[in-house]
């Protein structure tokens, strides 16, 4: 393999394994909206402030999330160019008939 193909694989397996959680993936779809104060997903979560520090975190590293401060406050926003970045990469996981690139030739070898 080449190292541009498991660069790619790599960076797929991070940001996969940062939604594999059901947590995450609930802390996403409350930034769907738009950016929102940590304060805010811990209430609305009902959970305590240092698992959620950890699965934002988690999200943050994959390159997911971005955060800022404003005073003592973080708040946390969805990063669309991850998002393009996980579509492109599930659409080129369909078979290459869904893709539309049929082969010309139905052998294998």
């Amino acid at each position: 393999m080449t190292t541009a193909v498991e660069s790619k694989l790599a960076r797929a397996a991070v940001l996969f394994q940062a939604l594999s959680d059901e947590t995450r993936l609930e802390i996403m779809e409350m930034l769907r909206g738009g950016e929102r104060c940590v304060c805010e997903l811990t209430e609305e979560m009902d959970a305590a402030q240092s698992r959620l520090s950890f699965h934002l975190r988690v999200l943050k590293e994959a390159g997911l999330v971005t955060d800022r401060k404003e005073g003592r406050w973080s708040y946390y926003a969805i990063v669309p160019e991850a998002l393009a970045e996980l579509h492109d990469m599930s659409v080129a996981l369909q078979p290459a008939a869904q893709r539309r690139e049929l082969r010309k030739v139905g052998r294998c070898c």
